[in-house]
């Protein structure tokens, strides 16, 4: 029987601090803070989970000759367990997301299943990878918008998959280095999506509206900002020396610095408060990064 600790490992435990925020940034766009929210987050978490158990056993030939240490390859994990917990996982979040909010939520939350089960099986290895891992992501903020309005979570949405595209492109590079290209679109990507977390598709803020600033219009600056320089300085030090444990330092870096653009995304729906919470996240994730490997 694996420990807990193989069990956090299989599944990237502490990575999980970067998925309630796509949740929370969701339902904040659309109007939809209510009593669905942690139900729906918890789901989020658990298809997370599963998608991380379902890629080592997808990986696990490949992970015995590129990363032998993994819970598989290792042998403190079964490739059946594994499955099986990737299949328990998926099934206890679909339950979980109809259970917190309906007919409307399983309407998100399987397609979101799908999707992360279609990229750790078909897509992940493919030129398409990046794109349905971005897809993954987008979905789960739409999950969090999923008792409000919807359309009006598609800007949040969209934010986020593109950082996540980012991410899944310099994932690929994490055993065997990259170019300095890469980086540097990855940087140029990322500074974009800072930069559209900060741009207003509506106002939700009377303050904002008037044009008055003050603290709570400067929240999602101030932490896009501190996304984009934690995200970004770790990529332009692949930019400068593109060797494989840079590579694996910005995808954990763009992990684990992820609440700073979701809290951004809340903050600019007018919950300035609930943002900074969000983005609390980003130090937690980085410190429990040190025991669990987030990539």
């Amino acid at each position: 029987m694996p420990s807990l600790r193989d069990l956090a490992e299989l599944v990237r435990a502490p990575a999980a601090l970067s998925v309630p925020g796509d949740v929370v940034a969701g339902a904040a766009a659309a109007d939809a803070l209510d009593r669905r929210v942690p139900g729906l987050a918890g789901a989020s978490v658990l298809l997370y989970w599963a998608g991380m158990a379902a890629n080592d056993w997808a990986d696990r030939e490949l992970d015995a000759k590129e990363r032998p240490e993994r819970p598989i390859p290792s042998g403190r994990v079964s490739p059946g367990f594994a499955l099986g917990v990737s299949a328990g996982l998926t099934a206890a979040g679909i339950g979980l997301a109809g259970l917190a909010g309906g007919r409307r939520a399983l309407a998100v939350a399987v397609p979101l299943a799908g999707a992360v089960w279609a990229y750790d099986l078909r897509a992940k290895n493919t030129p398409a990878g990046p794109a349905v891992m971005a897809a993954c992501r987008g979905l789960d903020v739409l999950l969090g918008a999923s008792g409000g309005r919807v359309a009006r979570a598609v800007p949040a949405a969209l934010t986020v998959a593109a950082h996540t595209y980012t991410v899944t492109e310099l994932s690929r590079r994490e055993v065997s280095g990259a170019t300095r290209a890469l980086p540097a679109a990855t940087l140029a990507g990322t500074a974009a999506v800072a930069a559209a977390a900060v741009a207003r598709p509506r106002t939700a803020d009377p303050a904002a509206a008037s044009g008055s600033p003050n603290w709570r219009t400067l929240v999602p600056a101030a932490l896009a900002g501190w996304y984009g320089l934690q995200y970004g300085a770790a990529q332009a030090r692949v930019a400068a020396d593109p060797q494989a444990s840079k590579v694996r330092a910005a995808v954990g870096a763009g992990i684990t610095g992820l609440p700073a653009l979701q809290g951004a995304l809340v903050a600019r729906a007018g919950a300035a408060v609930l943002g900074v919470a969000v983005a609390a996240a980003a130090p937690l994730g980085r410190r429990l990064a040190r025991l669990v490997s987030p990539t």
